[in-house]
């Protein structure tokens, strides 16, 4: 899991080098970085996306049913370029102990804030997470296994980093990492 962590640590040490124009042919490039997560033995990248977002809803709380609607407690709409990560967990990692392993180092980085994290039922909704935030319907899981964390990073660029576990049985186990570069 440690080979996962520097990945996505380099990801996001990629991003912040290539907003501000200093990445150069030495650095990383995305496409290496995604190979690596793809290569990486103990999971299976099932989804990527890269698009320019506008208004894009980053949730800083639970989700809830307030007048039939689900909303989340809290949170920030945000307008950059959104890449998007899913991968399925194999050979009996959880994608629990997987994430805490990835985005706990980078809540140690000086440029990092956590802005919320929520486990198990205090998230809400799992079906919610699924289909209406990310779209997924994959990362249905059980409410009690799931997991959210949403990381800002402050650099020439600011990114928000989000971080969703999910666990529908011991086999069927994702974890979803979205990053958010802010356009200025």
């Amino acid at each position: 899991m440690r080979n996962i962590s520097s990945i996505l640590i380099g990801i996001v040490t990629g991003l912040m080098l290539f907003s501000a124009g200093a990445a150069s042919a030495a650095e990383p490039t995305f496409e290496l970085l995604l190979e690596q997560l793809s290569e990486y033995p103990h999971s299976e990248q099932v989804a990527f996306s890269e698009q320019q977002v506008v208004d894009h809803e980053v949730g800083l709380g639970a989700l809830r049913k307030v007048r039939g609607e689900w909303r989340f407690k809290d949170s920030e709409r945000l307008t950059g370029t959104l890449l998007s990560y899913t991968w399925q967990i194999l050979d009996g990692f959880t994608s629990a102990a997987v994430m805490d392993e990835l985005l706990g180092p980078l809540a140690k980085k000086e440029s990092a804030v956590m802005l919320f994290e929520c486990r198990g039922r205090a998230c809400g909704k799992g079906v919610q997470w699924a289909n209406r935030v990310f779209g997924e319907r994959v990362l249905y899981g059980r409410e009690d296994l799931q997991q959210y964390r949403v990381y800002a990073f402050q650099a020439e660029n600011a990114y928000r980093l989000v971080g969703y576990s999910a666990a529908r049985t011991a086999d069927r186990q994702y974890l979803r990492v979205d990053l958010l570069r802010i356009d200025n």
